[in-house]
């Protein structure tokens, strides 16, 4: 192991995940690709878990942050920022949601942490429901609702959470049902459950659940869910931290699939808007977003350095049609590796929108889920020069693809071949 490897156990936490057996220290990077300390390059198809979602070193951000830097880099929400005021004029006009405040943080676990809080200030009730295999952050609130027990450490919270069915389509008691019964057998269960609880605050929901494996349900639930929820008044959050920003290349937000009956009350994001750079926030139609009745600031969130980030990566994403790449380059990527999985015994699904693909493994034979296999194809990967992720819900079975946006059909292609070869190499 590395001494830099030593160094860090030696100060760090026992529980601060590493991947592979010899955790790898990145450089530095350019476009779709990350070189690490041996000058090894590798095509970067995880991107900082989804954050660098346009592009490594991209001239246009860096500039932008170089240039703000030269100005001022700190001020705090207590003084006029105007590249904080112009971000959050974009995201207000771009988030689907009548009347939007925006209020900026440093992390999508703090953006979901102020959802919750302006739901349960808003409606007076302590009371959420979450899906099940749903994540949404590290903070004592977002690991109390969130329906993994593999990121949730603690059964203590400040919540009484209700984990409600629809997130998975491929699993669990509905998924041997058509997509309209499917929906319906959710509805159903909504129905039930509000009828045995008093009023919950808010339904927090990720359109495509990001560390769960990108699972998601029919396009359609949630907006079913909307008449049932707003016949009780309860309020629907809409977790967009990892689907944000057109990764799904059909739409511009996740829940932009399931709005037949309108935008959520709630929009959190964070992840790519920086393209690296720590920014979260929440989206609220103002009289949500005005309900606390005591002061608050933000001593980090809106900085004029990450602002003139998310201004400068958002233009570039909007004037270089990245969501169409997306759509077009991720179609293609996710039917090659679908005939990838279709020469492999261990893949069960494989599944995604856009540049957002899953891969789920099994033991061949069964439907059982293989996190053992998951963890050597994310070893051969890494050997054959390809550096992805991998999640799931009861297991860690589930390899995660998320490229930059700007991925090319080359780059497509070779890392198709590449997870192709690791498929094998892992059995």
């Amino acid at each position: 192991m590395s001494s830099l490897y030593e160094r860090q156990r030696a100060v760090g936490p026992d529980w601060l995940a590493l991947y592979y057996r010899h955790p790898l220290e990145i450089t530095h990077g350019e476009g779709r690709h990350v070189w690490d300390a041996d000058g090894r390059r590798y095509l970067d198809f995880f991107g900082g878990i989804l954050t660098t979602m346009t592009a490594h070193a991209l001239p246009e951000v860096t500039k932008a942050v170089s240039e703000q830097a030269g100005r001022i880099i700190h001020s705090s929400t207590l003084y006029l920022n105007r590249p904080m005021v112009e971000l959050a004029e974009r995201v207000a006009a771009l988030s689907g949601i009548p009347d939007a405040r925006v209020f900026f943080t440093t992390s999508g676990t703090e953006a979901n942490d102020t959802a919750l809080l302006l739901a349960t200030a808003y409606r007076r009730s302590n009371q959420i429901l979450a899906m099940r295999n749903s994540y949404h952050g590290r903070s004592f609130s977002a690991v109390s609702i969130t329906g993994n027990s593999a990121w949730s450490p603690t059964s203590l919270s400040p919540l009484q959470t209700l984990y409600v069915h629809g997130g998975v389509r491929g699993r669990g008691p509905y998924a041997h049902l058509g997509d309209a019964e499917f929906i319906a057998a959710c509805v159903a269960d909504l129905e039930d459950l509000l009828g045995h609880t008093h009023a919950p605050a808010a339904l927090i929901a990720e359109p495509i659940q990001g560390v769960g494996g990108f699972t998601s349900p029919p396009d359609g639930l949630y907006a079913a869910f909307r008449r049932v929820l707003d016949r009780h008044g309860v309020l629907w959050i809409s977790d967009e931290v990892q689907t944000g920003w057109g990764r799904t290349g059909e739409h511009f937000w996740g829940w932009q699939a399931h709005a037949e009956n309108g935008p959520p009350d709630i929009l959190t994001f964070a992840k790519g808007i920086g393209n690296g750079m720590s920014i979260g926030g929440v989206v609220a139609r103002a009289e949500v977003m005005n309900c606390l009745d005591a002061n608050s600031i933000s001593t980090f969130g809106g900085s004029p350095v990450t602002m003139a980030a998310g201004l400068a990566n958002l233009s570039y994403l909007l004037e270089h049609d990245l969501q169409g790449n997306a759509r077009r380059v991720g179609g293609l990527l996710i039917e090659r590796l679908r005939a990838v999985g279709a020469a492999s015994e261990c893949v069960r699904e494989v599944r995604g929108r856009g540049l957002m693909a899953g891969i789920e493994l099994v033991k061949p034979g069964t439907d059982e889920a293989n996190p053992e296999a998951a963890g050597a194809v994310l070893e051969a990967a890494r050997e054959g020069g390809l550096l992805i992720g991998k999640g799931g819900g009861h297991d860690t079975s589930v390899l995660r693809i998320a490229p930059p946006l700007s991925l090319t059909i080359t780059e497509a292609e070779e890392g198709a071949e590449i997870l192709a070869e690791a498929l094998r190499a892992a059995g």
